[in-house]
């Protein structure tokens, strides 16, 4: 038997914690399953099974041996991918996961169009304001938006995600229209607490000059949703996302403020688990996804 069965049966005996499991998930039998993981433990020269009635677990060196194999196997099976290119972009399952607010106003009407023109994809779609180990969660493709904070993951730029200041017609009828930032103060303000947490909000102005201003409001919440529909309901002024804001502006419930400063903007990423031997299901998807979001998306309707 060659080492890549060998691999294939150790990590199987390890997960389900027996020979004659492994064996037969993997079309084999209890003796083969026992001689290949006892020819791997004289090749090494060390233990990699404790064996009892109960079952089998892994020893120290075992664990780690178990961990390298799965990455072995996970590379071959990526090469696999890759050898199969055409058949391999257009079949199969993808794990997509995304924010909520993203994945719910963008990503969702981009994916039913990516599966009408992919008709042998499987997709799961999944959508989490929390991060995701993608490892651990079996994610394929994340979107992520602000910076990265693992360096271990492969990434691919999408774009850029605007910001716009808010208000409704009902709240500045009521309390005045905004001219400066520093009018900010006294307004009430609607905090998303997830990018907003230090309630001071940041504009560059057309001068050059980087303006952090103090605000305090009725609402903080994580939930964009949540912001827009109290800034709709006229309760204060918000700062969102243009994805967000784009059909209650073109609506008239919400209209833009300060349009001559700047908003902080954001980086988009499609990120992935592991920047080497990417599926061809995943830089397929990833590809169509950047023409997508090419320019000025967050203008259009999807």
């Amino acid at each position: 038997m060659d080492r890549f069965q060998a691999m294939q049966i150790f990590v199987r005996v390890v997960e389900t914690g027996s020979f004659s499991k492994a064996a037969a998930e993997l079309g084999s039998t209890q003796p083969t399953a026992t001689k290949a993981v006892a020819e791997a433990e004289r090749h090494l020269g060390v233990r990699l099974l404790h064996r009892s009635t109960r079952g089998v677990t892994p020893t120290e060196a075992g664990a780690l041996y178990h961990e390298r194999c799965k990455a072995i196997l996970r590379e071959v099976e990526e090469a696999d991918n890759l050898a199969g290119l055409a058949q391999a972009g257009s079949s199969g399952t993808l794990r997509i996961n995304s924010s909520v607010a993203f994945g719910r106003r963008v990503l969702i009407p981009l994916v039913l169009r990516y599966m009408a023109e992919h008709p042998g994809l499987q997709i799961e779609l999944g959508f989490d304001d929390q991060y995701v180990n993608l490892v651990e969660q079996g994610v394929d493709v994340a979107i992520r938006i602000g910076r990265l904070a693992d360096s271990s993951l492969g990434a691919r730029h999408l774009g850029i995600n605007p910001w716009v200041l808010t208000a409704a017609p009902a709240y500045l009828a009521a309390h005045g229209p905004l001219r400066t930032p520093a009018e900010l103060s006294a307004h009430a303000c609607l905090i998303y607490s997830s990018v907003q947490g230090d309630a001071r909000w940041l504009l560059h102005g057309p001068g050059g000059a980087d303006l952090s201003i103090p605000v305090r409001g009725p609402l903080r919440s994580n939930n964009l949703s949540a912001i827009l529909a109290a800034c709709r309901a006229g309760m204060g002024l918000a700062m969102l996302p243009w994805y967000v804001a784009r059909e209650s502006v073109d609506e008239g419930r919400i209209v833009p403020l300060l349009d001559e400063y700047a908003l902080p903007v954001q980086e988009m990423h499609a990120v992935f688990p592991s920047p080497k031997l990417v599926p061809a299901k995943v830089t397929g998807f990833i590809a169509w996804l950047q023409q997508q979001l090419d320019g000025p998306w967050w203008t259009r309707a999807f």
